[in-house]
């Protein structure tokens, strides 16, 4: 299971802008830089989450992207959702057409748990939620590539 590379920068610019000040806004470029991520992907990227209503956007000189507090109730799983990314989380480990409760694969119930935790955590936590964690130190979200 392997997040496509719109839905893994999709998910680092909703984190980069729930990080910021409510009502900040940043260009597609500016959020790119920040986040490493080339920019026409990511532009693209944002304007289906803008039309899925998970982040806000406005147009003009002072516009950009950026997250409201409702947006901020959204989840991370509405956005691989809009992002049509939800069946990667629901189907075969192994790729494998055919696998199901009734007919598993061989590591069909190992990921099972796995998956089964990791959906409700993503469909209950919303992103403000993650972004809590970050401000506190819980969690990282290191923007440079030094290690």
């Amino acid at each position: 299971m392997t997040l496509s590379k719109p839905s893994k920068y999709a998910i680092r610019a909703v984190m980069f802008l729930a990080s910021k000040n409510e009502g900040d806004k940043f260009s597609p470029s500016n959020i790119a830089k920040e986040i490493d991520v080339p920019a026409p992907i990511l532009a693209k990227t944002l304007q289906v989450l803008v039309r899925n209503n998970i982040i806000s956007s406005s147009k003009g000189r002072n516009g950009g992207f950026y997250l409201t507090m409702k947006d901020k109730q959204n989840t991370l799983l509405s956005v691989l959702k809009a992002l049509s990314e939800f069946e990667k989380l629901t189907t075969c480990f192994m790729g494998l057409p055919r696998c199901s409760d009734k007919e598993p694969c061989p590591i069909h119930y190992l990921v099972k748990a796995l998956r089964t935790k990791m959906i409700l955590e993503l469909s209950s936590k919303t992103i403000e939620d993650f972004a809590i964690g970050i401000k506190n130190g819980d969690t990282f979200f290191y923007l440079d590539q030094e290690e």
